[in-house]
């Protein structure tokens, strides 16, 4: 009688993910909370189903307690165009996911992550060590997933220069999104002399009259994805696409959108060690607390029943600042306070100031970038504005509802798919919304925020559904591991 073959384990599935930060290692903004929890979640989703592994650049801002968990593995020379430049692989294991670091302190070791002059030649660096690093670890994943411009580079280079080699020829690449509006656009000596690209490439980066790496990106990817459902229809437009409509309709057919989730475990209320005093949906002392211990240490009145509007934002342009300017003297002649934190351009920065500097009591302005403030912020404000002219997925609206804070919303990009507009009636939805990008449109819901807010029992019903609307990174992993299984 004939033995039952034994039965094969399926191989798990292979990612590595290449993006230009993530948390906790060096972080500036979403992206860096999408990389550090999205491989995390997919291997808490998929277990020995999945070997994700990330890469990304040793900065000289990753903090020395990381440092010590890392082991050198090797150091490798990467061939940039003519140059020969050191790249040290170091690594470490965190949450079941492998992590590299490319090491390099001549394009790395910078008081900024982004924002340097030679940022094409550093980048174009990173994401050639990005393909180097697969040989030297003999890890040759089913899927490359890059993230942003600053990885654009490692989907051009596996197409166009690595597909001639098996070991590299099956690999497929997803490209994602995360802002359009930052592209990896340089002049045309750049392409030869620094990516080391002849000119039969010229054809696939070029746009508008430069090189564009994202469009290069977009051609050679095999899927292409952006971090919510609106924003990959936003794309299409004109008003959102920042020039690049023609390529983002032209390739509309491998485009997908998987609105981004947030790490429940890193913003958790009831333990957080960020903020004064524990609290969960069903004990919301803790909150009250927190917003006392906010008001006080910002020099704001301390009172419980005086409703306070939060921002945490760059301060740029397309933040919707320009609607906040116009209005926000009017808003402040109601009981209510205001409090924001960021940094950004300088009109901005001293225009808050101002505010502040003519609302003693009533307003608080931190410049800074400072994450465990935030989460203060996060715990005792009342209300979030968010008044975006564009938004392509947005984290803050999510967070803020993890800590009970309601977000005010503009219905564009992931704040359209994350916040449903609040019914005075029913007492459903998880925040206000408004449509036009206008000044007073946005003051209408800021308005109306607070009228909700005087209504304590619908207020309480509000703030219970935004502190139990589900964003882990739970069912966006689902989507991501059905998109990399279509691949294959």
């Amino acid at each position: 009688m004939a033995k039952p073959k034994p039965v094969q384990k399926a191989r798990p599935l292979r990612i590595l993910m290449a993006g230009g930060e993530a948390l906790p290692f060096a972080s500036s903004g979403g992206l860096g909370d999408v990389l550090g929890s999205l491989p995390a979640a997919l291997k808490a989703r998929l277990g020995d189903g999945v070997d994700v592994r990330v890469v990304m650049p040793l900065y000289g801002q990753v903090k020395p307690e990381w440092r010590e968990k890392m082991t050198f593995i090797r150091a490798i020379t990467v061939n940039l165009s003519w140059r020969q430049q050191y790249c040290g692989i170091f690594t470490l294991e965190k949450d079941g996911v492998t992590w590299y670091f490319i090491d390099n302190e001549f394009y790395f070791k910078r008081p900024t992550l982004y924002g340097c002059l030679d940022d094409g030649e550093r980048f174009a660096f990173f994401s050639l060590a990005v393909l180097e690093l697969m040989r030297e670890v003999e890890f040759y994943p089913d899927v490359l997933h890059a993230h942003d411009w600053q990885s654009a580079l490692s989907v051009i280079y596996l197409k166009r220069r690595y597909a001639q080699d098996p070991r590299y020829a099956g690999i497929r690449a997803v490209y994602t999104i995360h802002n359009i509006e930052y592209q990896g656009r340089y002049g045309f000596h750049i392409l030869g002399d620094v990516f080391g690209l002849g000119e039969e490439e010229r054809s696939v980066l070029e746009y508008d009259g430069d090189i564009n790496l994202t469009k290069g990106a977009i051609v050679c990817c095999d899927r292409l994805t952006t971090v919510s459902r609106r924003y990959a229809e936003e794309l299409r437009d004109a008003y959102f696409a920042h020039g690049l409509e023609h390529v983002t309709n032209r390739y509309a057919y491998k485009s997908t959108g998987i609105v981004n989730g947030i790490d429940t475990g890193y913003y958790n209320p009831a333990a957080d060690p960020d903020i004064c005093a524990a609290f969960d949906v069903d004990h919301l002392a803790g909150k009250a607390a927190c917003k006392a211990d906010l008001q006080q240490s910002l020099g704001l009145e301390v009172s419980p029943d005086t409703p306070m509007v939060a921002m945490i934002t760059r301060l740029v342009a397309h933040k919707g600042l320009d609607l906040v300017r116009h209005v926000i003297d009017e808003l402040l002649e109601r009981r209510m306070q205001f409090v924001l934190l960021g940094t950004g351009e300088k009109e901005y920065e001293d225009f808050f100031r101002g505010l502040a500097a003519r609302h003693p009591g009533k307003v608080a302005v931190v410049i800074d970038f400072n994450k465990p403030l935030s989460k203060r912020i996060y715990a005792g404000a009342d209300l979030f504005l968010m008044p975006s002219k564009s938004e392509p997925c947005g984290l803050a609206q999510m967070i803020a509802c993890r800590y009970g804070t309601l977000p005010i919303v503009r219905e564009t990009g992931g704040l359209f798919d994350t916040i449903v507009p609040a019914n005075p009636v029913t007492a459903e939805g998880n925040g206000v919304t408004f449509v036009t990008y206008n000044a007073h449109d946005m003051k209408d819901a800021v308005e109306r925020s607070l009228g909700y807010y005087s209504d304590r029992t619908l207020w309480a019903q509000l703030v219970r559904n935004a502190m139990t609307a589900d964003f882990s990174w739970n069912a966006s992993a689902g989507n991501y591991e059905s998109l990399y299984r279509d691949l294959l």
